[in-house]
């Protein structure tokens, strides 16, 4: 049963208990659980319900394509039937047309099922996030592992760090003074959540607001609470994940490809059908004769025989015309396109992602992680003091946890005055966070930030000269041992050891400070501070009563009184004063920052000569309300600016997105002003451009009018949309394609699967993504990198319009043509031709498997002199050469400067060593490796601002070869078809001159490609030359000799079998 709506958030805890008729102390009796059960049901999670396999298996038939194709094949076997049974005799070879088709048929229809029930293990990783177990109350009595499955609202649930949450609870009390819960798979928040118990006094809020409600599946890292259940099983925001899940899989529509192919089939069929009706007509003279008598047709004869059997012809050139192999062509294309995306991190888990990437026009993304490096880091910090009391930032390059990555700008502070001691002091000891190295990736134990200011104090270094020698050589040999796992922090380690932490004040929303006593090593107590920085700006005169006494300045060894006030409402919130120090200059240095604020304090009265638990004193520090009044009178050190850095290559990749006409849209569920400092980091928005209609909360997208949100969508330009729930992305995905667009979707979090599944393409991280998301995905990022997306665009966008190119229009044309061949010579010399005869022959099929020849031939004999004979063939390349042709001439232009007399090196371009062409990806290794530009047809220069990519973007005249050869072997390959068995030289090409015609057309199509530029941008060619045209047809020409030799054995061959007869 569905749960009434119940907004605990907004209630007090009382009202919460009161609502269930639950004591805090006594929990649900067993009475009351079973009628909650009856109610409610059980806290699990629902097994939707999938597609029947048959059902799976038929979609799978859903295709124009595929339709087309089993008609074809239905037709062929009946044709193979046919003249099988008018013999008796019947082969397998009369079946293999047939065969094949259906074999790529079902083999395209598996994969086709085993993606869709791949598609279901994204709910199955969403079930094995669930809780198991839990500490619940019942009947007065603590049950420590009770399953998850029997809770029910209104139950008592007590959390301890590490727990996983089991159900949705309202927070009834804390037991720790601090409690965190990670909630970044369900809300995308980068940091643990603070959470407290005081009511949230609006109905309707965000999950980030929902700050005492804790979520099942989360995960608690600090503290303990004890907690009311308010919501179980589908109910629950995992729940409703699912259900987004479960219905975004029921609107997966048609792929770009899939609807490219049903359109083209459709224009096909009525294509195929026109065309063989007009060879059937064509044909009428020979089954309908007629005299002509005073201007009107008498003595009409018919042959209703011969009228069947060129009907037969007409539909046999119906089933060769039809694009059998295309399937496995595309699939083929498709493989080697997942193969080239993931040598650049994309693991492809869908084939026909790869042609949906390419056609891509928006990318929604996430930006922690994947715009972002997903690591804190220091990027400046603020102090006072020096030889003058002005104020100092200082800048700090790095982006990662590594200690060695950047540093301080300009730092010459090694000798570190009394202020910057202190602030490397605290952000050394004050501090619980760690750094280990996981392979090439430096990671963080604890919070992020706190590891953030370790990295920080590391770049600092220590006062004293002589230990900073010895810290820097130790951290030269630990380079060389072979666990390199643990970093070690030796700037760190110093000022813990002078330093003895022996109390710990820990972080509250109250005072949004933690502080720590430490002994020094003179014997003294102090307290070091970590303070979240609010930011005010007041006029001079302004009146403000204080919470508490002032703040102090440190500067050198003076103390000069700062009136940095504390606030009613916060019990440490810096207050700087710009009438006394010049900080509101500075303060726009830290826009977009999360800023902390760095105190310390020498008198602490009775803590002065605090110890351990038997200390007099130490009863205050178990009661956070007293914290407060210890933390008074802190004397101010500086402030520190941390962010969640913007990858370095992310810049490129917007602008290469905005070049490309693609437009990025920003979905995060980070806070507004992180999310807008990072996009105007990014380029995304310019700095000062206007972000009103750009940039909105999820709350606030989703409360405008349906019109307002598809006039924002539709205007160019990115879009941030910060503090997003999952059903705000899913629908932003879904409006983006309502409009038409094609949409790709990045996303790490259970938060981002409903997106990931409905959008056109989803993208999951495979570093830092959940396996709900991954499973979700139709792709996934090794590197969790947003330009990987970008380059994968930039790959796939061609490969299927050329070999579509060489697929249809190349064969299309000759093969249609070669319905016109003349009778071989000597035919009144060979055998009538019997009625059991294979449509392909043991001598055709050893051609076929010898040469990888993908052609049919079909022909027919009669006896009578007008016999007609049709070898109609169909992507019909012999392999064997071709990769030989194709591949080679691609060889020969970087590595050859001319090839029998030719010369390949006229435009200028460069060669290289065959060696360097196989191994082209470790270019950027190479030392002194340089191309010059080159000329291409019509004037144009190819030049390189990377010496690397001339074997990327310059390899399009090397592409062009290629293609052109195998457009040329294509053609000549028709020539070879003139005949089974006889030779040019006896059956020449002018005997028929529609396939002249044809090969005319085909040609002539494939140089307006060539030298149309509009047609060759995108179709990524470049015009030749007449020395390469040469090159070409020099390279292509001995596949006729092939098929000669082929051949003179096979007419060898029916010679010896004619002899034996005899």
């Amino acid at each position: 049963m569905e749960e009434r709506a119940f907004p605990a958030w907004s209630w007090s805890v009382e009202h919460c208990l009161k609502e269930y008729d639950v004591r805090l102390d006594k929990g649900l009796s067993s009475y009351k659980v079973e009628k909650q059960r009856e109610k409610y049901g059980w806290n699990e999670l629902a097994k939707e319900k999938g597609k029947p396999l048959w059902r799976l298996v038929l979609e799978q038939f859903d295709d124009m394509l595929v339709k087309i194709l089993l008609v074809a094949a239905f037709i062929s076997f009946l044709l193979a039937y046919m003249h099988g049974s008018e013999s008796e005799e019947s082969g397998f070879e009369a079946y293999v047309e047939p065969f094949v088709i259906v074999l790529i048929l079902v083999l395209n229809a598996i994969v086709g099922v085993w993606q869709e029930t791949n598609a279901e293990k994204a709910l199955e990783a969403l079930k094995e996030m669930q809780c198991e177990s839990g500490k619940v109350l019942r009947d007065g009595f603590l049950v420590p592992d009770l399953p998850a499955r029997e809770l029910v609202p209104g139950d008592i649930v007590e959390l301890q760090v590490g727990d996983k949450v089991p159900a949705d609870m309202r927070i009834a009390a804390l037991k720790t003074s601090t409690l965190r819960l990670e909630q970044s798979a369900l809300t995308g928040e980068a940091m643990p959540v603070l959470k407290g118990t005081s009511p949230i006094f609006q109905k309707e809020c965000e999950l980030q607001a929902k700050e005492n409600m804790v979520f099942a599946s989360t995960t608690v890292v600090n503290g303990c609470c004890v907690c009311i259940v308010v919501c179980t099983g589908m109910n629950t925001e995992i729940g409703k994940i699912q259900k987004q899940i479960h219905e975004a899989s029921l609107e997966e529509s048609d792929t770009p490809l899939k609807k490219k192919l049903d359109e083209f089939g459709s224009r096909l069929t009525t294509a195929i059908g026109i065309a063989c009706l007009i060879v059937w007509l064509i044909n009428y003279k020979n089954f309908l004769s007629y005299d002509m008598v005073d201007g009107w047709p008498a003595n009409v004869r018919f042959s209703f025989e011969r009228c069947t059997y060129y009907f037969k012809i007409a539909v046999a050139l119906a089933v060769a015309a039809i694009p059998e192999g295309l399937p496995a062509v595309i699939t083929t294309s498709l493989a080697l396109g997942t193969r080239k995306m993931a040598q650049k991190n994309a693991i492809v888990r869908k084939l026909p992602s790869v042609e949906t990437l390419g056609c891509t026009t928006v990318i929604c993304s996430d930006k922690t992680g994947t715009l972002t490096t997903n690591q804190m880091s220091v990027a400046e910090f603020f102090t006072l003091g020096g030889k003058t009391t002005t104020s100092r930032i200082f800048h700090v390059k790095g982006t990662t946890y590594d200690p060695k990555d950047g540093g301080i700008v300009d730092w010459t502070c090694y000798s570190m005055d009394a202020n910057l001691q202190v602030m490397a002091e605290i952000c050394a000891v004050c501090n619980d966070a760690g750094i280990f190295c996981d392979g090439r990736l430096f990671r963080a134990t604890g919070l992020p930030t706190e590891a953030a200011l370790k990295v920080l104090a590391e770049k600092m270094g220590v006062p004293d000269a002589k230990m900073r020698n010895k810290i820097r050589d130790s951290e030269l040999v630990a380079n060389y041992l072979i666990d390199r796992s643990t970093v070690k922090l030796g700037c760190c380690e110093w000022w813990i050891k002078r330093s003895k932490r022996v109390a710990t004040l820990e972080f509250d929303r109250v005072r949004k400070s933690s502080s720590i006593i430490v002994r020094e090593a003179a014997g003294q107590n102090r307290l070091l501070a970590k303070v979240t920085v609010v930011f005010f700006s007041f006029s001079v005169g302004r009146t403000h009563k204080p919470a508490t006494a002032c703040f102090l300045v440190f500067v050198d060894e003076l103390l000069l009184e700062l009136k940095l006030k504390r606030t009613d409402f916060s019990a440490v919130c810096f207050l700087l004063w710009t009438a006394t120090i010049a900080f509101k200059t500075n303060r726009d240095e830290f826009k977009g920052l999360r800023c902390l604020g760095l105190a310390y304090k020498e008198d602490l009265g009775e803590f002065s000569d605090y110890y351990s638990e038997n200390h007099p004193a130490h009863k205050k520090l178990l009661d956070p309300a007293c914290y407060c009044s210890i933390e008074s009178d802190l004397v101010f050190v500086g402030v520190v600016g941390l962010r969640d850095p913007p990858r370095d290559e992310v810049h490129k990749a917007i602008e290469d997105c905005k070049g490309a006409g693609i437009r990025v849209m920003v979905i995060t569920g980070d806070n507004k002003s992180t999310a807008e400092a990072i996009c105007r980091e990014i380029k995304l928005f310019y700095d000062g451009e206007d972000l009103r209609g750009k940039s909105f909360t999820g709350k606030e997208f989703m409360a405008l009018s349906p019109s307002q949100q598809i006039e924002t969508l539709s205007k160019p330009g990115g879009k941030v949309f910060s503090r997003a729930e999952p059903r705000h992305k899913q629908e932003i995905v879904r409006m983006l394609k309502e409009m038409g667009e094609i949409v790709a979707m990045t996303g790490d979090g259970v938060n981002d699967a409903p997106a990931l599944k409905l959008a056109d393409i989803g993208i999951a991280m495979g570093i830092t993504g959940t396996e709900v998301a991954k499973e979700a995905s139709d792709m996934v990022l090794a590197d969790d990198n947003f330009s990987t997306i970008v380059s994968a665009v930039a790959e796939e966008c061609m490969i299927p319009v050329q070999l579509l190119w060489v697929n249809l229009v190349t064969d299309g044309p000759p093969a249609t043509a070669l319905g016109f061949n003349p009778p071989d010579i000597g035919i009144m010399r060979k055998p009538p031709r019997r009625s059991d005869d294979a449509l392909i022959n043991s001598w055709v099929l050893f051609r076929y498997l010898c040469s990888h020849v993908i052609y049919q031939s079909a022909s027919f004999h009669c006896s009578s002199a007008d016999s007609l004979s049709v070898f109609l063939t169909l992507s019909r390349i012999i392999g064997s050469y071709v990769g030989i042709a194709t591949v080679g001439i691609f060889i020969l232009w970087y590595t050859r400067a001319s090839f029998m007399g030719i010369n390949l090196v006229s435009d200028g371009h460069t060669l290289v060593e065959l060696s360097q062409l196989r191994n082209w990806g470790e270019c950027s290794t190479w030392s002194n490796f340089t191309v010059a530009p080159y000329m291409v047809g019509g004037g144009q220069l190819i030049t390189f601002s990377n010496p690397c990519d001339y074997f990327t973007a310059g390899k399009v005249k090397a592409m062009t070869l290629s293609l052109s050869v195998l457009v040329a072997i294509e053609m000549f390959n028709s020539l070879n078809a003139l005949s089974e068995d006889s030779s040019l030289l006896t059956l020449p090409p002018w005997r028929n001159p529609w396939l002249l015609a044809a090969m005319s057309v085909s040609f002539g199509l494939h140089c307006l490609i060539l030298y149309v530029p509009f047609l060759a941008d995108i179709f990524a060619v470049a015009p030749l030359s007449l020395n390469e045209w040469f090159l070409v047809i020099l390279v292509s020409v001995p596949v006729i000799l092939i098929d000669e030799i082929l051949k003179f054995v096979g007419r060898s061959r029916r010679h010896r079998v004619k002899e034996k007869t005899a």
